[in-house]
């Protein structure tokens, strides 16, 4: 059954999503007093300057390693920057750290490279404490590297034959927690020798909204059904390691819980959903197959945003938008800025117009998916240190990423979703600092930005630029704009000369004469 709820009567709300845990209700935590926490990860994580848990970090280690233990599994929607990847890499890392014997237990999800590579590092931070190898598996990187840092093969001896096949069945995964996009996951399940989810414990799908989304589909049905159901685990375990790990997966019966849980074999298959637009289609979710799932989330409100994130709107009285950004650019100057467009193209001319501006004291680089991801890599290093103050972007940065001391976010284009403009948003006021989210709007975008605005629940404050600031920047503008106009042309008509030659090209190996 499927209730519309009064706030939300448009959207279906499944039952146990109408009375969420609320985190609201958790305060920060310091490390000593977090119930049943490894001296070995409380070291770890002073070792990376944390001394305490935020408050979605309580609450999920309450329902994990606290009274909940996993029996349900998680569903959290928690705005950007509040600490959602330790939210679940320290209770995994904790459960994990006991088992001695090497197999892939826990795999996390998430839709790009960048924020794998993110997360990967989170890991890295606190699984060696307790003896547990991570591993990442993401595109745009050497396949062979990958296979060899993630699966054992047993030495050979000299001069001894063996079966292929069979050796390929006696490699080991040399890692206990994988992360991974979905493209590259596949590209393992399908292909790579000793790549098995059979003894999975914990799957983890970040960002769940955009995973759960029809370019993202194909990988979950294909991990569920890779991933050994419990009942179903005991038998390669026992062909694969010694009877004392084996002990670990036996089937335990349970009684005296609540419905549901009666004769349920566990261990079992736990799945950790975050995200700070989690989706409520219980369509999508149904995907899933989620066991009597616990819905924690922050406050009343479907769509949150940081805490400390204060939102400002530029009125642009002319068509000239860029003009406006330069004299908000101007007025911000030595804070660090991101600025959001709508696509690729426009990040790159948006991009160009600045640096042609020749007043402007501050270094901009663009950031977009047309670049390589090397290219990427060093424009984030660089603005992570401060060495680029202006970063014009795609939503290619907008699902978390996460970059220190952004002081503000300016969104150039306004987006056509909330959801789009919450994670845009998100890039500042991170970790419960202070941020700030500047929208320039023309005239004509007021009534679209209004109702955003309204769903969101939220409200901007109109910010000021002075008609002399304007004024003053007007002849640069025009001079960087001519020299935009006369680059976008001049690239335009190489891209017909090229597009040209190539058609001529075809068409005269179409011709070809044959000889008789």
């Amino acid at each position: 059954m499927v209730e519309k709820p009064q706030a939300h009567k448009n959207i279906p709300v499944l039952p146990w999503m109408r009375k969420p845990v609320d985190i609201i209700d958790f305060k920060e935590t310091p490390l000593h007093l977090l119930p049943s926490l490894d001296s070995r990860l409380n070291k770890a994580l002073k070792n990376v300057h944390i001394s305490s848990l935020f408050p979605v970090q309580v609450a999920v280690w309450q329902e994990t390693i606290g009274p909940g233990a996993f029996e349900r599994d998680l569903c959290v929607n928690s705005p950007t920057g509040s600490g959602k990847t330790l939210a679940y890499t320290l209770p995994i890392v904790q459960m994990l750290a006991n088992h001695s014997v090497k197999c892939l237990r826990a795999l996390v999800v998430l839709p790009t490279r960048d924020l794998a590579v993110q997360v990967k590092k989170v890991f890295d931070d606190i699984a060696p404490a307790v003896g547990l190898a991570v591993g990442l598996a993401v595109g745009q990187s050497s396949l062979v590297d990958e296979i060899s840092a993630l699966i054992q093969t047993p030495k050979l001896e000299a001069g001894c034959c063996y079966d292929p096949e069979d050796y390929g069945n006696k490699s080991r995964s040399a890692v206990d927690i994988l992360v991974a996009t979905p493209g590259r996951l596949m590209d393992h399940i399908n292909t790579t020798k000793g790549f098995t989810l059979e003894h999975l414990r914990y799957l983890v799908v970040d960002e769940t909204d955009r995973l759960l989304g029809e370019a993202y589909q194909s990988w979950l049905p294909t991990v569920l059904k890779c991933a050994c159901s419990s009942d179903e685990m005991l038998a390669p375990c026992a062909e694969a390691f010694p009877p004392s790990f084996c002990g670990s997966f036996k089937t335990i019966r349970r009684f005296g819980v609540e419905r549901g849980f009666k004769d349920k074999a566990y261990p079992r298959l736990v799945k950790m959903l975050f995200s700070a637009t989690l989706t409520r289609n219980p369509s999508k979710l149904s995907l899933l197959d989620l066991h009597h799932p616990v819905f924690l989330t922050t406050g009343e409100s479907r769509y949150a945003f940081p805490e400390k994130l204060e939102f400002f709107k530029v009125i642009c009285e002319s068509s000239d938008k860029a003009l406006y950004l330069l004299a908000l650019l101007e007025k911000l100057r030595g804070e660090k800025c991101i600025v959001f467009t709508s696509c690729k193209k426009m990040t790159h001319r948006l991009c160009s117009l600045l640096k042609s501006f020749g007043n402007l004291q501050m270094r901009i680089k663009g950031y977009s998916s047309c670049q390589h991801q090397a290219v990427r890599s060093k424009t984030l290093n660089a603005f992570r240190k401060g060495e680029v103050e202006v970063l014009v972007s795609s939503d290619n940065l907008s699902r978390g990423t996460d970059v220190e001391a952004v002081s503000n976010v300016i969104i150039y284009d306004v987006p056509r979703y909330v959801k789009a403009y919450l994670h845009r948003a998100g890039r500042t006021a991170r970790a419960f600092q202070i941020g700030r989210c500047f929208t320039l709007l023309l005239r004509d975008e007021m009534k679209k930005f209004n109702s955003l605005q309204r769903k969101a629940e939220i409200s901007s404050t109109v910010f000021p630029l002075p008609a002399e600031s304007i004024q003053s920047l007007q002849a640069g503008y025009t001079s960087a704009f001519d020299k935009l106009k006369e680059s976008v042309e001049s690239e335009e008509s190489r891209k017909r000369r090229i597009n040209f030659k190539t058609a001529r090209s075809h068409k005269a190996k179409a011709v070809k004469p044959t000889n008789v």
